[in-house]
């Protein structure tokens, strides 16, 4: 695991190699900033790995925001990169298993991390960067946000990507952007399944801030549990996953964050969180 940097507990963002890193109030923002169109490179994968990392070590990290700097959220994998390696003795082929693997890492560290994340969105999320959007546990974005996977146009099928998608949106939506690569706007993505809500440009920030205040709030203890139960009985047959989760919800009546929970609503006032 990488080593833990001390957070600044009043913000005052700092540049981590493509990465800009934000941190106040409990709420972690990570910042794409390889521009101009944020793609996702070796290198900006491996800092928001380092990132991540850290954010799961620390515990004064409540909520994680992954947004982004310029016009675009994310292209995707950077095809410069990949296609300069074309020349090597293998093709390329150690250079792109090196590529997708590390996305692969990226993408289940987002979804494993005990701590929400939200991705906010304003721009183009496209191929891994809408892979991206979809391993997140919430989204929101801008009215003029579009998405897409557009492997298709160019012969090379965006299978990590559907991996994501095809979780986050429905079966059958998840395919037709796969199979015709056509760009949706934000009402279409909302509806698919993509993203949670849609805001005006000039409030994104704000709504952002605010959902995350909220999640903030909570017991971060209950937090992890359920993040990972979530994850884990969505994938499960049906009578499979409500013994895994009854099981999961006995231990979780057993931990202090619940007891205090549930006292102080008894009680009618506000809970102390302790995380344990």
């Amino acid at each position: 695991m990488s080593e833990v940097v001390p957070l600044k507990r009043e913000g005052g963002e700092e540049r981590r190699g493509p990465v800009l890193v934000d941190f106040a109030d409990g709420i972690l923002r990570l910042t794409l900033s390889n521009p101009p169109a944020n793609v996702l490179s070796i290198a900006l994968m491996e800092a928001m790995m380092a990132e991540l990392d850290k954010a799961a070590a620390e515990k004064a990290v409540r909520v994680v925001v992954i947004a982004a700097a310029g016009k675009l959220f994310s292209a995707g994998h950077d095809l410069k990169e990949m296609t300069a390696h074309r020349s090597d003795p293998d093709r390329g082929r150690d250079f792109f298993d090196r590529t997708m693997r590390l996305c692969a890492a990226l993408m289940l560290k987002i979804t494993y991390l005990p701590k929400p994340i939200i991705a906010e969105i304003d721009g183009l999320a496209t191929a891994a960067g809408c892979q991206l959007v979809a391993s997140c546990d919430l989204a929101v974005c801008t009215d003029t946000s579009r998405f897409c996977t557009p492997g298709v146009n160019i012969g090379l099928f965006c299978s990590t990507p559907m991996v994501a998608v095809s979780r986050a949106a429905h079966r059958k939506q998840a395919m037709e952007m796969l199979l015709t690569g056509e760009t949706i706007d934000a009402s279409t993505a909302k509806d698919f399944g993509l993203v949670n809500r849609i805001v005006p440009k000039e409030y994104l920030g704000q709504v952002v801030a605010k959902y995350a205040a909220v999640i903030a709030s909570k017991s971060p203890l209950t937090l992890k549990i359920g993040k990972e139960a979530f994850y884990r009985q969505i994938e499960m047959p049906l009578e499979e996953a409500y013994d895994y989760a009854a099981r999961v919800m006995v231990e979780n009546m057993l931990v202090r964050d619940a007891e205090e929970g549930i006292g102080a609503f008894l009680d009618k006032r506000h809970p102390e969180w302790k995380g344990e």
